[in-house]
């Protein structure tokens, strides 16, 4: 989540600036930077229970699915065995109905062979019962073994149930930023590929522009096509109440020299002060509520071009204003989980 990482900068611009400002103002802007640290953290540690809840599921699922398949298998197993027992069973008994009537024709015969028959007949039948037995346990083994694997099978269309509902969210949470993306290509019909380009990028839609349509070099002031891109920008914004609006200021890796007089103080201030210019004209020239914005500087620390040449540095000294969908209904079928 991109804007988990906007608030350093922030703290540091109001870290550099206090020597500007009386010590109420410095209470307050102390106040505001321990806030946004706060949130961030807040937004970091959001970010990893969701990553690790959604691990969580898939791993549970898979787990689930492998004690199924193979308590499956089991039960095949003990049916198997199950219908030799009560095959045996019946021979046993069947045999056991033999000896039975030849100890009976052989009553008046000879003891010794009445004896003998009487041993096997015993022998059969403490055969028999311990068949019977083993049959009994593997009923119940059997029982068991059915009742788990329902429970297993309830718990794993419970778990299947829970990641579709998920997958759909995610997947109407990227359809919207599509949507939203398309709206903002309309809007700036004429200005993309001319110094702006509109991008997705980790469920975010990223509007870039060149520092050369919104400010002279090293000015923070927005000249008149750069207010126009803004307001067509911030028309669009005005309808989409639900969507977070960052706005990141970026300059290249060449130190600000600042001339006497100037008020910018580096690169740091340079970016900084960008960034709030913009959130000025959206405030000034629409309607947008002041709660959705949040403006940062980012200086040269991060570079869409690492080379040392003019047109990379070119492509650095950039204005980003980065829309954010509203997720609290996905934050919501994660908590329930």
């Amino acid at each position: 989540m991109n804007r988990l990482n906007l608030i350093f900068p922030v703290v540091m611009i109001l870290l550099l600036s206090v020597s500007c400002v009386t010590g109420k103002r410095y209470n307050t802007l102390n106040d505001k930077s321990l806030m946004l640290l706060s949130e961030r953290d807040s937004l970091k540690a959001e970010n990893i229970w969701l990553s690790m809840s959604n691990r969580e599921l898939t791993t549970r699922s898979m787990q689930l699915t492998d004690d199924a398949e193979r308590l499956t298998e089991e039960l095949g197993e003990v049916r198997t065995e199950l219908t030799q027992r009560r095959e045996e069973l019946g021979s046993l008994s069947a045999r056991y109905d033999e000896l039975q009537r030849a100890g009976q024709e052989l009553a008046a015969g000879k003891a010794q062979e009445t004896q003998r028959l009487l041993a096997e007949l015993r022998q059969a039948q403490a055969e028999l019962q311990q068949k019977e037995n083993l049959m009994r346990d593997l009923e119940i083994n059997l029982d068991t073994k059915k009742a788990t694997l329902e429970e297993l099978t309830y718990e794993l269309e419970r778990r299947n149930a829970r990641l579709t509902e998920l997958e759909k969210m995610l997947d109407a949470q990227q359809q919207a930023v599509k949507e939203l993306k398309e709206k903002v290509s309309d809007a700036l019909f004429g200005f993309e590929n001319n110094g702006l380009t509109v991008t997705m990028k980790n469920g975010q839609v990223y509007v870039s522009m060149d520092d050369k349509l919104l400010f002279r070099t090293g000015s923070y002031e927005i000249d008149a096509n750069g207010r126009t891109v803004l307001r067509k920008l911030g028309a669009l914004l005005e309808k989409n109440p639900d969507i977070t609006i960052t706005i990141e200021g970026h300059t290249d890796d060449v130190p600000y020299r600042a001339a006497p007089g100037q008020q910018i103080l580096d690169n740091w201030d340079l970016s900084v002060k960008r960034a709030t210019t913009v959130v000025r004209v959206l405030t000034n020239d629409t309607n947008i509520n002041p709660k959705r914005l949040v403006a940062s500087g980012r200086s040269e620390y991060m570079p869409v071009d690492t080379r040392k040449t003019a047109d990379s540095r070119q492509k650095n000294r950039r204005t980003e204003i980065i829309l954010t969908p509203d997720l609290t209904a996905l934050y919501d079928v994660l908590e329930s989980y």
